[in-house]
């Protein structure tokens, strides 16, 4: 097989891929799809339905991301996705709050972990322009966290809430700063998004402003896309690694 067969080989198995990953996000769409229609302009009424048509999606994308990925990534995006699901379960009683925090996290650390294994190590060594861009997502974070901080203080468990907030504020753009070091577009976007969508809640649940119009609708688009993009750098990554591997060998 010449260098151009194998080339055409290679676009031929890379569409093939591509096709069989959508096939298997469109449940993923079908689940959002929904909760959307369902609960775009408010918040699902606190019920075992509503908890699981909320955690559905992101489900989905953890079952898709094992079919792919295998057992092995339960300690890393999987993970995430599963202890996420938990959250989206939490959050869907207001009592709840601090457990759902808690679960998402927890799933932070775990999108963390994935992102410093050898698959995700970035191909090119990171530059003073990235340790930059560290830095400054690092400083957004804590000036995001400053400007919340009298408004968790007002909150009726603030001491429970308040420092709670400071570690999901670190672990979230941890997470973020990983991405970014990872190199990978789907990867960095996803997180980009998981702080906006985060961003979005926080200031309409600790009351820093008045609910905005389609406010939940925002917060859940940019969630699930996240989610979403995330899952799906997991799946590339992946198979990246594998085609690098076997371009080696050959």
């Amino acid at each position: 097989m010449d260098i151009l067969e194998t080339h055409a080989y290679d676009r031929r198995q890379r569409q093939n891929m591509s096709c069989a990953l959508f096939l298997s996000l469109v449940p993923f769409f079908l689940a959002s799809a929904a909760f959307l229609f369902l609960w775009a302009h408010d918040s699902p009424p606190p019920s075992v339905v509503a908890a699981g048509v909320k955690a559905a999606p992101v489900l989905l994308l953890a079952a898709m991301v094992l079919g792919w990925n295998g057992w092995r990534s339960l300690g890393g995006v999987a993970g995430g996705l599963l202890l996420s699901a938990v959250g989206d379960c939490c959050l869907v009683w207001p009592e709840l709050f601090i457990y759902g925090m808690g679960a998402f996290a927890a799933a932070h650390l775990l999108f963390s972990l994935a992102f410093l294994t050898a698959r995700y190590l970035p191909r090119r060594p990171s530059s003073s322009h990235s340790v930059l861009l560290y830095l400054l997502v690092f400083g957004l974070g804590a000036a995001f966290y400053v400007y919340i901080y009298p408004f968790l203080q007002k909150a009726p468990d603030s001491a429970l809430l308040t420092p709670g907030v400071g570690v999901y504020v670190g672990l979230i753009t941890l997470m973020a700063n990983l991405a970014i070091r990872t190199g990978q577009v789907a990867t960095i976007l996803g997180s980009v998004s998981f702080l906006v969508s985060d961003s979005v809640l926080a200031l309409q649940v600790f009351k820093v402003i008045a609910s905005i119009k389609h406010g939940q609708a925002a917060v859940m688009v940019t969630y699930y896309l996240a989610q979403m993009l995330i899952a799906v750098g997991d799946v590339l990554v992946v198979e990246d690694q594998d085609d690098f591997s076997k371009w080696k060998r050959s």
